[in-house]
């Protein structure tokens, strides 16, 4: 899970850094590297981004009815 968790985290934190660099300079990084928007590679990392984001709901929620090393420690990530 922990593993699943940090993949996740990664997969949002290079959309978000997208959707700056979207709304900064009109430039799709994604659409850039994998060959456009329409391009098949770019439309797998927009799907595992959203993905991820909805993923990453349950963490959020325990985190907000707990205190946040005991929403960490429900999922499996013991440090």
């Amino acid at each position: 899970m922990r593993a699943l968790n940090l993949f996740t985290l990664l997969l949002i934190i290079v959309g978000g850094i997208n959707w700056l660099l979207v709304g900064l300079f009109q430039f799709d990084l994604v659409a850039a590297i994998f060959g456009g928007q329409d391009a098949t590679l770019s439309r797998i990392v927009y799907v595992l981004v959203g993905l991820s984001a909805l993923y990453q709901i349950i963490p959020f929620f325990r985190a907000l009815s707990a205190d946040e090393p005991a929403a960490e420690g429900s999922l499996g990530n013991r440090h």
